[in-house]
Formats: C-alpha cells, sequence, structure tokens
C-alpha cells in the first residue's frame, strides 16, 4: 500500500525538488562539485517526477520516485560533497552504507515501521560521515562541509520542531518546506563560500532554537501547573498571562546560551573590561606590539593596522569577514571576527574604541621618529655638500691665490739684489694678493656664520644688517627692529636660520617693492622663535601677488629645523612669517646647521622673495609680483 500525502506536502516536496534541480544543474555547468552536483540533480528530476505523479493520482509510481529522490540520491549527493574521495576507505564505506540502505529503503517505503527505522539509519550515517569528513577536512572543502552540515542539520531541525508543535494543522503540512534552502547552501558551500560565517549562522541557529524549545517548555509547563491547580483548562487570559511570564526567561537565556555556545566553540573569551585594563598599560610606541597585544588580549584571529589603505602592521591569521575602526583620518584598525561571529560584539567595540587613540598616538610618535631621521638624513647629506663646496671654494680660490703669493714672493727674493724697484713692485703686488685673500677668507667666515651674531647678537645683528639697506628708488630704507622674550639663549641654528631669512626678505624689500618702511618683530616662547617682516607698500592697481620657486631658500631653512614660514600679500603690502622651534628634539637637525646656505644674501638677484607691490622690473623674480 503507498502512502497518502495531502496536496500542501505534495506542493513543499516538489519546491525543494526543484530547487535540488537548480542547484544541482548550477553546480555541473559551474564545474564545482559535479559528481554531487549531478546526484543533487538527478534527485530533484526525480523528486519533481514524482510529487507530480503524485498529485495527478498516479501514486503507484509517484511514490517510488519521491522515495529514491529522498532515501537514495539526495543522501549521495550529501555523502560525495563537496568532491567524493574514492581512495579513501572511511569514504568509500560511507558510499557503500548509504547506497545499500537507500535501496532497501525504496524496496520497503510501503511498511511504515521499516521505513522509520531505515531512515533513522540514514541519518546516523550521514551525520556521522560528515563529522568525520569535518574533522579531516580543511580550506574551501571544509568550509563547504560546514556550510552542508549547517544548513542540512539546522533546516531539518527547524522543520522537525515546526512539524511536531503544529501537528494535526494545516501548517504541519508545509514544515518540510524549510529544506527547500539545502540545494542553493550546497552552491553557496563551493561558489561563494565567505559571503558570510556560516559557524556564526551555526551559533545563532542554536542558541534560537534551544531558546525555543525552552521558552515552549516553560510555557507548557506553567500552563500545565495552572491546569493542574486550578483543575480546569486555563482560559485565553491565562495563558496570555503564563506566555509574558515565560518570555521574560528569553533575553536572559539567550544571552547565557550564547556565551555557553560561543565557549564550547571558540574557546573561553577574555572579560572586556580586563582585557581594556590589559591593553591601556601594555600599548607603547611600537605598532606592531601593540597589534599583537589587542589580538591576545581580545583573543582575535587578526589584527592590521592600515593607513592610507596599506596595512603597515599586522598580527595574526587574515579573515575574511572584519570590523573597522577609525583610528584618525588616515589610518584604521582592521579587525578580523572571530570564528561564530556575524559582527563585532558590543563590549568588544568599546574596548577597540578605547584603544584607537592609544594607536593615533603610537602612530603619530612613529610620524615624529621618521620626521626627526629624515631631518637628520638632510642634515648629513647638507653637511657633507657644504663641506664639499668649502672644499671647492678653498682649492679652487683661496689655494690658487695663496699659491700666486707663495711664487710671487720667491719672485722678488730671486730679484731682490738685481732688481730692487722691480722687487719693490712685485711685493706691493704681493700685499695686494695677501689682502685679497684675507678677504676670501673673511667672506668665507661670514657664510658660515656672521660674525656679527657673535658680536651684537641677534637683535644688534639685523639693526646692523638694515643700515646699509636702500630702496628701489635709491632712498634709505627705514627698519624697525623689535624683539620679544628672551633672545640671548637661542641656539646657533636657529639665530643664523632667523637672520638669513630676514636678511633675504629685507634685501628682497629694498629691491623689488615700493616701499620706504619695513617692520621687523621677533618673538620667543616656550616653544619656539616667532618672526615676522612687513613692509608698506601702497597696493598698486592691477598688480598681483604670485609667489614661486624664490620662497624655498627661506622655506627650507625653516623646514631643517621643523619649523614653517608663509609668505603673501596683506592689504598695505607682503609679509614673511616664520616659526622656528627653539626646544627639544626638532633641534638635532638645527645643532648642525649654523653654516648651511652661505653666502646667499650677498647675492639674492633671482633668490629672495618679494614684499610689497614691485615696480615693473626685467629681474624674473619668483616670488614677486607678475606684471604680465
Amino acid at each position: 500500500m503507498t502512502p497518502a500525502a495531502s496536496g500542501s506536502t505534495l506542493a513543499a516536496l516538489a519546491a525543494i525538488a526543484l530547487s535540488c534541480l537548480v542547484s544541482g544543474l548550477a553546480l555541473v555547468l559551474t564545474r564545482r562539485a559535479r559528481v554531487s552536483g549531478a546526484l543533487l540533480a538527478a534527485a530533484g528530476a526525480t523528486g519533481v517526477v514524482g510529487a507530480v505523479l503524485c498529485g495527478s493520482g498516479l501514486t503507484s509510481p509517484g511514490w517510488p520516485l519521491v522515495v529514491i529522490s529522498a532515501a537514495l540520491l539526495l543522501p549521495l549527493a550529501l555523502t560525495t560533497y563537496p568532491r567524493p574521495h574514492w581512495r579513501d576507505p572511511v569514504d568509500l564505506l560511507g558510499l557503500i552504507l548509504i547506497a545499500a540502505t537507500g535501496v532497501v529503503v525504496v524496496t520497503v517505503f510501503t511498511r511504515p515501521s521499516s521505513l522509520a527505522s531505515l531512515g533513522l539509519l540514514v541519518v546516523m550515517i550521514l551525520v556521522g560521515h560528515t563529522w568525520w569528513r569535518l574533522e579531516r577536512a580543511s580550506g574551501p572543502e571544509r568550509r563547504a562541509l560546514q556550510w552542508m552540515a549547517v544548513v542540512v542539520g539546522g533546516t531539518s531541525v527547524i522543520g522537525f520542531l515546526v512539524w511536531f508543535a503544529t501537528e494535526g494543522s494545516a501548517v504541519s503540512q508545509w514544515a518540510v518546506i524549510v529544506l527547500v534552502v539545502i540545494g542553493p547552501a550546497l552552491w553557496v558551500g563551493v561558489a561563494a563560500p565567505e559571503i558570510v560565517d556560516v559557524r556564526g549562522v551555526a551559533v545563532s541557529t542554536v542558541v534560537w532554537v534551544i531558546t525555543t524549545l525552552t521558552y515552549l517548555a516553560i510555557f507548557v509547563g506553567l500552563a500545565s501547573i495552572v491546569e493542574l491547580t486550578g483543575g480546569m483548562t486555563p482560559g485565553l487570559g491565562a495563558l496570555a498571562l503564563v506566555g509574558m511570564l515565560a518570555a521574560t526567561t528569553v533575553h536572559p537565556l539567550r544571552l547565557l546560551l550564547r556565551g555557553a555556545v560561543d565557549a564550547l566553540i571558540t574557546g573561553t573569551r577574555p572579560a572586556p573590561l580586563d582585557a581594556a585594563q590589559e591593553l591601556v598599560g601594555q600599548i607603547r610606541d611600537d605598532p606592531g606590539q601593540a597589534l599583537h597585544d589587542i589580538r591576545a588580549a581580545l583573543a582575535l584571529p587578526w589584527v592590521a593596522l592600515r593607513v592610507r589603505g596599506r596595512d603597515v602592521a599586522t598580527s595574526g591569521v587574515p579573515t575574511p569577514h572584519t570590523h573597522t575602526v577609525v583610528v584618525d583620518p588616515q589610518a584604521e584598525l582592521v579587525v578580523g571576527l572571530r570564528a561564530g561571529d556575524l559582527s563585532m560584539p558590543r563590549d568588544d567595540r568599546l574596548v577597540l574604541d578605547l584603544v584607537a587613540p592609544l594607536l593615533a598616538q603610537v602612530l603619530r610618535a612613529q610620524a615624529l621618529v621618521a620626521e626627526l631621521h629624515a631631518a637628520r638624513e638632510r642634515s648629513v647629506v647638507a653637511l657633507a655638500e657644504e663641506r664639499r663646496r668649502l672644499r671647492a671654494d678653498l682649492h679652487d680660490g683661496l689655494g690658487p691665490r695663496l699659491t700666486g703669493v707663495a711664487f710671487t714672493a720667491d719672485a722678488a727674493v730671486n730679484m731682490l739684489r738685481v732688481d730692487p724697484d722691480g722687487a719693490e713692485a712685485l711685493l706691493r703686488t704681493l700685499r695686494g694678493e695677501v689682502a685679497a685673500a684675507i678677504a676670501d677668507i673673511r667672506d668665507l667666515s661670514y657664510a658660515l656664520r656672521p660674525p656679527a651674531l657673535d658680536e651684537l647678537g641677534l637683535l644688534g645683528a639685523l639693526r646692523q644688517l638694515a643700515l646699509g639697506l636702500r630702496t628701489a628708488r635709491g632712498g634709505p630704507l627705514t627698519v624697525s627692529v623689535e624683539g620679544g622674550g628672551d633672545l640671548s639663549a637661542l641656539p646657533a641654528g636657529v639665530e643664523v636660520a632667523a637672520y638669513r631669512i630676514v636678511a633675504e626678505a629685507l634685501t628682497n624689500i629694498g629691491r623689488h617693492s615700493s616701499s620706504s618702511r619695513a617692520a621687523v618683530t621677533l618673538h620667543r616662547d616656550d616653544v619656539g622663535l616667532h618672526l615676522t617682516v612687513e613692509d608698506e607698500a601702497g597696493t598698486l592697481p592691477g598688480v598681483r601677488w604670485v609667489p614661486g620657486v624664490g620662497l624655498s631658500s627661506m622655506s627650507d631653512r625653516a623646514n631643517e629645523l621643523g619649523g614653517t614660514l608663509t609668505a603673501g600679500p596683506t592689504r598695505s603690502g607682503g609679509r614673511v612669517s616664520a616659526f622656528l622651534p627653539a626646544t627639544g628634539a626638532a633641534l638635532l637637525a638645527g645643532q648642525t646647521l649654523d653654516h648651511l646656505h652661505p653666502g646667499q644674501v650677498r647675492d639674492q638677484s633671482s633668490r629672495e622673495p618679494q614684499l610689497g607691490p614691485a615696480h615693473p622690473s626685467t629681474d624674473d623674480d619668483p616670488l614677486g609680483v607678475d606684471h604680465a
């Protein structure tokens, strides 16, 4: 006698079979799990035909096809998923047992008692075989098996619970419809297994299923107690009250179960507060060690520090699913999610938010160290270049002059008795050459460090410098020099840089600006020296101030000390403002730069920045105004 089934059940079976048919064909056509895909497509086609025949009243040929699909072909498809291992004895034994049991089920499906026992045997073989393969598999194969185990097991349990809870109603006839997701899940397992962490789906499914079962047990238990104590079936209001009381256990029970399942799958996790306290005390100035500490404290699989889209430090093994925490506008902390987590837990997010500012400090410290190393490197390179230039000046300039002095002295000695008048003339020439050599030496000394800085100090040297300046029209340039703060104890490098910047700016005002007055202001505070050079030229119609490469001379001096410089037009003329740090690590480079850029004040026709509106000139001053 063939079993009977309602139209709803047949429709659900047809939907499941159609899903398996489409998914199996997709696996075959995309060359993913082709053996399993072919068996899955065969199971789907057989099931669809059998359901249609049963629905048409042809149950004799229809039900055998349905049983072949469900008890033989589908289990074989699951056993060979994602690919069969024909040479493995356990795999081969599993295939033989599934095939043999399926054949027996097909032959005895008309006897319900035997059918139930054999069906249970098929399920047990599938569970044992899948468990064994999960323990041995790795990589993509393990992820595919995880998808199969979670989806097949989860939908089977959910379908059974729905059928059990709604037995006798129309809903129970559709309980098996949840199995429709098995086919698509098998395709996802090999085609896109990382679309979501299937272990997280498993954890959430287990938690909710157990929570639901517990809630139902509590509800039924309380309803039974009410019925026993009241001696009558509880009414709708009493059942609603019982349901409300049972519902109060759902949230705490879910949290408790979530922790238990997480501990079972991924191990015990550290307490967020303990992890935060540990991290605050451990993070230092090494990004790599900081990431290692974060990963160890929070039991994370992977942590990376990403700056401008590039990983500058990592710890652990990368995971496909991550959580990102912004560290600063250019950096972010990328954290791999633990196995079983669909998102980063709230407590862990709070800990990471607490750690992010500490990592930002680490990055800033690294940047400062890099800048310091770069400044030292620039200083060494500049020092070597300056020594090379000095050597060339001495060898090509002063050396030949002194050699000529020696030859002239020898000639004078040779002519002293023979031609006294000629010897006297040579000695007079010798006197001029020695004076020129002395002037060259003074020029070199001035280029290294203006003597006025040692004799008069910075303010006095600038005032002396301003005395000889004249305007473009030939008149005197009146310069006021004012200072504030303690300027007597400035580092030598800062003094030289300030002197050169002011000298270049004043020289440019004298050459190109229409102003006859300029003001120099210097002020030292706790962090460094602030200086400003301004002129008082009126703005000429049609003239615009254009910055150019001439600014690099002054800007380089400020940058070498870790300072800043800005230049631009104002309503009354132009202004150059600079800040030179006078304390801390920024001066390490400046201490070796006292003698850099020599000789640039004496000939600045093409390097000085132009302040104020300029007169039309053929000079190509890069920082002057554009008269085009």
